[in-house]
């Protein structure tokens, strides 16, 4: 291996691409190449069936033991977690980068991100509130407790190869779950390495090892297998809509739970009022950033038809501005896509807007040479177009940004609102009545509404989702913890007499 690091991270030229409490796989191997030059980093022996039976029984083990412990001290494990994560911050990040191609200050803000969710886990180990309601009968009482789920399974993907599982596992954590993680083929070694991290917090805890299992292997050998095992009690899914779809249907069929986080397709409406220095700064993040390959990506501008001029041409002189290049070097603004068929994907795409009446103002083109190894590097693009074009209304996952105008803030919500996915969103305005508006009820129906930022780096501290064909779970902040429990009302009749609710008389 080339990349020192790795090995300080426990990743070696092959690996084993399952965990549960001892470390397996032997199924077909698994070449993991980097986007910033094509060449491969190492291999990964992926998991078969009778790997994952293995994993999950071992698990289910682990979660009966977890499900006892007391939930601060449960808290004070994922602390540990936490610190770890720090120690390990600058290597972690690093893989993150070279693994899918993501600048490094983003890979190493990633791992930020999954120290946070241990810091705010932490204090969720002591507020996990159950409710006490007053009674209608003379004598009893009324509360709620909220117990340990079970098993819970998380599916995570490429773009985010760190950051979700963490949003699940300190949360599932501290509510007494144990999980099974199953990464995306395209990003497992960084999945190995958090693992490898998780094993020596928990193995010092006298934690079984098997609560943080993984499994790394094709949807169709593993995937499906997890969706249909009941002891899975809850399945989080981040990735398509398309994948969504099946992850809901057969994970109901069994009665199971479910999270979905899905396709965004994000819009910002930009006003009269304005501040446009802000607007261009959030637009040009929230679109080039990661590659446009985030699922809060900026993928459309509503702009206001007498700002909307001004607006490209300053977009325009901003994006050409933007150095793209190899992600782990300094200065780098934007890295490649994660592979060559994601290339394909985005000019695809280009192809067809045009055809449907969009002009390319700017990019959209294949970077060649010496500098751009591997085929994935591209310059962003701007696209205007007359109106929500049909393709528009689809989720692409590349750095292209839709441009187009509008005369009334309601027209703006309407084109706002008019796509099938309702992930994220913003408007940029001085005038509190169209911020207000935009936020209210007949505003944006999105899970997640912004004013005078963009629509990517939501913080962990909110609940994470979206609506419509996003999915409509919710991870990481807020009461999302309440996903990975289950709810029980307890009544108690401190009584002699034994009334029947609703004044009933029996007997």
């Amino acid at each position: 291996m080339a990349y020192a690091f790795l090995k300080r991270l426990g990743i070696e030229d092959v690996n084993h691409g399952g965990f549960g409490g001892k470390w397996l796989g032997r199924g077909e191997k698994l070449d993991v190449v980097t986007p910033i030059n094509g060449k491969r980093i190492a291999s990964v022996r992926q998991c078969t069936a009778k790997d994952y039976e293995k994993i999950a029984a071992a698990a289910q083990e682990a979660f009966e033991y977890w499900r006892e412990v007391p939930a601060p001290k449960r808290g004070e494990v994922v602390r540990q977690l936490g610190l770890e994560l720090r120690e390990h911050k600058e290597d972690l990040g690093r893989l993150v980068t070279l693994e899918m191609g993501k600048i490094l200050p983003e890979g190493v803000g990633e791992v930020q991100e999954m120290i946070d969710i241990c810091d705010f886990a932490v204090g969720l180990s002591r507020q996990l509130y159950g409710l006490t309601m007053p009674s209608e009968r003379e004598r009893h009482f009324m509360m709620e407790q909220w117990y340990p789920l079970g098993v819970v399974g998380i599916i995570s993907a490429f773009n985010f190869p760190v950051a979700v599982w963490s949003w699940n596992a300190a949360l599932a954590a501290v509510c007494g779950d144990a999980m099974i993680w199953k990464p995306a083929s395209k990003a497992p070694l960084t999945a190995i390495a958090v693992t490898k991290i998780a094993e020596r917090v928990l193995k010092r805890n006298g934690v079984p090892t098997a609560l943080m299992s993984l499994v790394v292997g094709r949807g169709g050998d593993i995937g499906d297998v997890m969706l249909e095992d009941n002891r899975l009690k809850l399945v989080s899914m981040t990735g398509s809509t398309r994948v969504g779809h099946h992850v809901a249907q057969v994970v109901a069929a069994r009665f199971g739970r479910t999270i979905l986080e899905l396709g965004g397709n994000n819009a910002i409406i930009v006003t009269p009022s304005a501040n446009m220095e802000l607007a261009i700064r959030a637009i040009l993040f929230g679109a080039v950033g990661t590659a446009g390959q985030r699922c809060t990506t900026t993928r459309r501008i509503i702009a206001h038809k007498s700002v909307k001029d001004e607006l490209v041409k300053a977009l325009v002189k901003a994006y050409k501005q933007v150095p793209i290049g190899n992600p782990l070097r300094k200065g780098t603004l934007m890295g490649p896509l994660v592979d060559t068929d994601a290339v394909e994907l985005m000019f695809a795409a280009i192809k067809r807007i045009q055809g449907e009446g969009g002009k390319v103002v700017y990019g959209g083109k294949k970077l060649r040479g010496k500098e751009y190894p591997g085929g994935c590097y591209v310059t962003p693009c701007i696209v205007e177009t007359p109106k929500q074009l049909p393709l528009v209304c689809d989720e692409t996952f590349a750095p292209i940004l839709y441009v187009m105008s509008y005369r009334t803030l309601d027209e703006a919500i309407e084109l706002h609102n008019g796509v099938p996915q309702g992930l994220s969103s913003a408007i940029f305005t001085d005038d509190v009545k169209e911020a207000h508006r935009f936020l209210s009820v007949t505003g944006s129906d999105c899970g997640i509404a912004n004013v005078n930022i963009g629509t990517s780096g939501a913080e962990i501290g909110g609940a994470f989702g979206g609506e419509k064909e996003t999915g409509g779970g919710r991870e990481s902040g807020s009461d999302a913890w309440k996903a990975y429990m289950r709810r029980q009302t307890n009544t108690v009749n401190w009584s002699t007499d034994l009334p029947l609710a609703q004044g009933i008389e029996f007997g």
